[in-house]
């Protein structure tokens, strides 16, 4: 097997799909800020997985792996070095000074580019029959951003699998909390979507052994010729996540399921129709019942909620994105109108102080 070479934006998220890489043999490199690089290339990485049947997390160290990782700041990267790009980041950062000029660089360098963001990047979106894009720039933090890049080089995985930086913890730390799948939709090119496909069957074979006993860790790639597959990330994200804010304060991702499940069922069922109007077929989405299974053991709030209480002045805006589309296609919602109101509220609040 010829190793590829992966350059991933973003080492605290990208540290997921990183280890699972490293594990198949091929080589990362992780972008992110100049202390983070010198203690990712000194300690490596840890990420720390839940194994079905094992009591204890899996503990995976990066330096104890087949793949090579280097850690480097935005500045000292050349795009041209590299077969696949990932983008796991959240929107805002994407605008951040050095990495707006990356951003630049790897669109000129007309390299593949999978994004593992909640947010889809415009690109993606002009893969989307039917969508006017230039109506939903105002989602965007910085939408220039996004301006170089051909769509056909664009793609995106839905970022299912939760993993979160345990408190005091330093920063080369991770830990999954769900341990479920990125699913990719296929580009427009065949070479890049079997790319990908090389990827998702090296992850699938490679096994990570723990006292001389080779297990298949979670948290895997999974390519799917339907554009919209990632799309199944929008009712949970809208029913669960952005319902965390709440006027006076934050409630975790159960309780805004599960506080009123009947409720949650026909907002879920609302985004899942608008997906299904944008050209997303019925198995290329998650049943609700499925979905409010895992809620049930998410305890905490959403990022995005976090972010926004601990006084974030921009955050991704999938919940505008959601309003903005559902709009264009004539579907409007009160209870979606009623969540951006919340995050607009907050996010003026918080730029305001």
């Amino acid at each position: 097997m010829q190793p590829s070479n992966v350059l991933i934006l973003g080492a605290s998220y990208g540290s997921l799909l990183a280890t699972r890489l490293l594990m198949a043999g091929h080589r990362v490199t992780l972008v992110c800020t100049r202390g983070t690089a010198e203690l990712i290339n000194r300690d490596g990485t840890l990420v720390r997985f839940p194994v079905k049947g094992r009591g204890e997390l899996v503990a995976v160290d990066s330096r104890a792996l087949p793949g090579q990782l280097t850690a480097v700041t935005p500045e000292q990267v050349v795009p041209a070095a590299y077969d696949l790009v990932v983008l796991g980041m959240q929107d805002a950062q994407y605008g951040a000074d050095g990495v707006r000029q990356l951003m630049a660089r790897v669109a000129a360098a007309r390299k593949p580019c999978l994004a593992i963001m909640n947010m889809p990047p415009l690109p993606y979106l002009q893969r989307v029959p039917g969508l006017d894009t230039a109506a939903l720039r105002a989602c965007y933090t910085d939408p220039a951003v996004w301006d170089g890049f051909d769509p056909a080089l664009v793609s995106l995985a839905s970022p299912d699998p939760q993993a979160f930086r345990p408190p005091e913890q330093p920063k080369n730390v991770l830990q999954v909390g769900l341990p479920t799948n990125f699913k990719a939709a296929r580009f427009e090119a065949p070479a890049h979507t079997d790319l990908l496909r090389r990827l998702e069957s090296d992850i699938e074979q490679a096994r990570f052994s723990v006292d001389g006993e080779p297990l298949q860790l979670p948290v895997k790639l999974k390519v799917h010729d339907s554009l919209f597959v990632p799309l199944a990330k929008w009712p949970m994200l809208v029913t669960g996540n952005y319902r965390c804010i709440q006027a006076d304060g934050m409630r975790s991702i159960r309780d805004a399921v599960h506080g009123d499940l009947e409720h949650a069922r026909r907002i879920y069922q609302w985004v899942v129709d608008l997906c299904t109007r944008l050209g997303a077929a019925p198995e290329d989405l998650v049943p609700f019942d499925k979905y409010a299974q895992a809620a049930a053991s998410l305890l905490k709030p959403s990022s995005a909620a976090r972010a926004l209480f601990g006084g974030a002045t921009d955050i991704e805006r999938v919940d505008k994105l959601v309003q903005l589309i559902a709009r264009q296609l004539g579907q409007p919602s009160t209870f979606v109108d009623d969540t951006v109101r919340l995050v607009d509220e907050r996010l003026a609040r918080n730029r305001a102080a």
